[in-house]
């Protein structure tokens, strides 16, 4: 059985999940403790990032690279065409996306650690174990470890604020230039996934982990960002492909 080693709420995570659904694959969400996981990723693949995909005994780290490896392992509904020109803009696509959700996951965090969204730390520590058991030290433990790891201040998150409106406008070009329905060619590739799932928690796009019944509770920063990107076609097609191509096979919230 293939296991998806994952953290929920993580972006890149979500991309993983959308390569293992739109290829069709059956898979297992697995939920590691933020911190505890280290140990057994880095044993594993030398490094301490998800997610990370085991199939069989092949164990692949980085969303990118389970997207490289599922096409050349499983050639059916290829994420990545094979037209070298094709090919290289999906990859660049791709490669932006990296950037891309560094800055939205810090700009988000900013918020979300703020103004304690519960619904977001919740998820974060999980239904059961032992983070649950003693969220009331997890809890703030995790936000000062959320903190330093992503370098959350008041001047990262303004800079981080000002390149993600760049890369917004950026892609936003390149969806109108390739007549704005697919980010490149005529289909869904690994482009679309990745920049929809970097994208998708700056937009809480219903069925996700982002989802947020109580839209009051949100900042006016994080309220006028959302509508200044649904104004564009970027945001506008990052709704439509969720809607429309987003058929999720497994559960985000994992096991």
């Amino acid at each position: 059985m293939r296991i998806l080693y994952q953290f929920p709420l993580s972006l890149f995570c979500e991309k993983a999940r959308w390569l293992l659904d739109h290829k069709e694959l059956d898979y297992i969400a697995q939920n590691l403790a933020p911190g505890l996981h280290r140990i057994m990723i880095h044993y594993r693949t030398g490094q301490y990032k998800l997610p990370v995909l085991k199939d069989e005994q092949t164990w692949i780290a980085d969303s990118s690279q389970i997207a490289l490896y599922l096409d050349n392992k499983y050639p059916e509904l290829t994420l990545i065409r094979k037209e070298p020109e094709l090919r290289e803009s999906i990859l660049a696509i791709d490669s932006l996306t990296q950037e891309l959700g560094i800055h939205v996951r810090r700009w988000l965090f900013h918020y979300i650690l703020q103004n304690d969204n519960k619904f977001a730390l919740d998820i974060i520590i999980g239904e059961k174990g032992m983070m649950r058991d003693f969220e009331k030290v997890s809890i703030p433990a995790m936000k000062m470890a959320i903190k330093k790891f992503h370098n959350i201040n008041e001047t990262s998150v303004q800079e981080s604020k000002i390149r993600l409106d760049k890369l917004i406008a950026d892609l936003n070009q390149t969806l109108v230039e390739n007549s704005g329905r697919y980010m490149v060619g005529e289909r869904l590739t690994l482009a679309d996934i990745a920049v929809c799932s970097m994208l998708a928690p700056l937009l809480m796009i219903t069925g996700t982990p982002w989802e947020m019944a109580n839209s009051d509770k949100l900042s006016e920063d994080v309220l006028l960002s959302q509508q200044a990107l649904l104004a564009l076609p970027l945001g506008q097609y990052v709704q439509r492909v969720y809607e429309t191509e987003r058929n999720a096979r497994v559960d985000w919230r994992g096991v």
